[in-house]
């Protein structure tokens, strides 16, 4: 290969391998879907790659299922708990453990009202550029606090924004939770989106057997208003059951071992 055209592929003392640059053509394919592959399974919060995540119910009869991130949040969750209650609706509340530390009293009414809680991290951190012992303690510590302010036993998990790695599952598995993605969101935590049109986006979106990603709490800040959503809920329910859907707890969806 001395004196053949071409790029190094393995430096090493005394002597160089080369190859032909059109020995390298094949592999570009190859890599890009490799990456394409990884960026589906970290980006896409439905996808089996990194384990496997629900993200829609049976599609045979119109039913759909309500989901709430990045609570408690006394201004959002309070009110979204007074419909749920006056529309005799079950929903699922993913919460943020750092908000449960600074609002307990507002998770403990979730869990106290019927509702189950999910784990959604400590900190609202993007697990996929996490390694295993941070991902590790984000879930363990939003597992341990949670149980601990609101009595409940811990079936459920959603990563934040729905970005996972290969280490997550691991971690879930321990855990014995099942993960969660969703059907659709309706970008309800944009400040310039109004309570009419989160309805007029869930209303055109269902379809059976959707999971829908709302939310009563802002992910990184205990603070942030998320009352346009709340205010959303009662027209999202009544609309949905004048086009003839049921609402349906979350956990219908876990696996018979887990229920």
């Amino acid at each position: 290969m001395c004196g053949a055209p071409g790029r190094p592929i393995a430096p090493s003392r005394g002597l160089r391998v080369l190859l032909p640059p059109m020995a390298l053509t094949p592999l570009v394919p190859v890599a890009a879907g490799a990456l394409g592959a990884w960026a589906y399974g970290t980006y896409e919060p439905n996808s089996p790659l990194f384990g496997r995540a629900i993200g829609r119910g049976p599609t045979r009869e119109r039913v759909a299922y309500l989901t709430f991130d990045d609570g408690p949040n006394p201004r959002a969750t309070e009110p979204i708990l007074e419909t749920l209650a006056a529309s005799a609706t079950p929903a699922v509340f993913f919460l943020v453990g750092e908000h449960v530390r600074r609002f307990p009293a507002v998770a403990r009414r979730v869990v106290g009202a019927g509702h189950e809680v999910g784990n959604h991290t400590w900190r609202h951190r993007k697990l996929h550029v996490l390694g295993p012992r941070r991902i590790r303690e984000e879930l363990e510590r939003a597992h341990e606090l949670i149980t601990e302010a609101t009595g409940a036993s811990l079936r459920t998990f959603r990563a934040p924004h729905g970005y996972r790695n290969p280490f997550v599952r691991s971690v879930t598995r321990r855990l014995g939770y099942t993960v969660f993605g969703w059907t659709f969101g309706v970008w309800d935590s944009d400040p310039r989106v109004s309570a009419d049109e989160i309805r007029a986006r869930v209303r055109r979106k269902l379809r059976p057997g959707a999971i829908i990603l709302l939310h009563d709490g802002d992910g990184y800040d205990p603070e942030g208003d998320r009352r346009r959503t709340a205010a959303a809920l009662p027209g999202i329910i009544s609309d949905a059951r004048a086009a003839g859907y049921a609402f349906r707890p979350l956990t219908d969806l876990l696996p018979a071992g887990a229920r």
